[in-house]
C-alpha cells in the first residue's frame, strides 16, 4: 500500500463546477436523447479524466493522469508530513485564522495519519484570500479501500514503491485535451472529508 498526494488551487467558482468533478455514467444517453444531454455527456466524458479539478469522490483521483500526483509515500506519517508542509506553505494565504494556528494544524495532521493508517483517503479544502480555494488530497493506492478496482495512476503496485517520491514542483494548471474514458462503472458514491 502507498499514498499519492494531490494539490489543486484555483478560483472557488471553478471548484464548484461539480459536473466536471464527477465521472461520466458508463452508459451514454440513449438514442433520441436531447442534443444538449448528448453534448454534455461528451464534454464530461472527455474532460473528467484529464481535468485537474479534484473529483467529488477522493478515490477517483486514481483515474486522473499520473502527472497530477505531487508525491508518493509508503507510510502514513510521510504522507501526512507532506500535508503539513503544504499547510505551512499556504499559512499566510488562508482566509480563516484557524488554519494558520499551529495547534490546529498539528491536530489535523495527526488525524490524517490516523485515517491513512486505517487505509482511508483524506480530502481537505480551505478558502484562501481572494475567492480562491486550496484542495489537498491523499489517496491510498494498491488497493484503494473504497475503490479497489481502480489502478495506480503511476502503474505501481504496493511492493513497487521502494521509497518516497520527491514531491513535484507545482506546475501551472491547464487542460490536457486528450480524450480518455474511465474504466468500468465509476459512478460516485460520495467522499469523506477529514476536518
Amino acid at each position: 500500500m502507498h499514498h499519492h498526494g494531490y494539490l489543486w488551487t484555483g478560483p472557488k467558482a471553478r471548484f464548484d463546477q461539480e459536473a466536471l468533478r464527477r465521472p461520466p455514467h458508463p452508459e451514454p444517453p440513449p438514442p433520441g436523447s436531447r442534443p444538449e444531454l448528448i453534448a454534455r455527456y461528451r464534454e464530461v466524458t472527455g474532460e473528467f479524466p484529464v481535468s485537474d479539478l479534484p473529483p467529488l469522490e477522493t478515490a477517483y483521483w486514481l483515474l486522473k493522469p499520473g502527472s497530477l500526483v505531487r508525491g508518493t509515500w509508503r507510510s502514513a506519517p510521510e504522507a501526512a508530513a507532506w500535508i503539513r508542509r503544504q499547510l505551512e506553505e499556504f499559512a499566510g494565504r488562508f482566509a480563516g485564522r484557524e488554519q494558520s494556528d499551529r495547534v490546529a494544524r498539528d491536530a489535523l495532521v495527526a488525524s490524517v495519519v490516523e485515517r491513512l493508517g486505517r487505509g482511508g483517503d483524506v480530502s481537505l479544502g480551505f478558502y484562501l484570500e481572494r475567492p480562491a480555494f486550496l484542495s489537498l488530497s491523499l489517496v491510498t493506492c494498491s488497493p484503494n479501500r473504497a475503490r479497489p478496482e481502480l489502478p495506480c495512476p503511476l502503474g505501481e503496485s504496493a511492493s513497487a514503491v521502494a521509497s518516497p517520491q520527491t514531491p513535484q514542483p507545482e506546475q501551472p494548471h491547464h487542460h490536457d485535451h486528450q480524450r480518455h474514458r474511465p474504466p468500468g462503472d465509476v459512478r460516485p458514491v460520495g467522499h469523506r472529508t477529514v476536518r
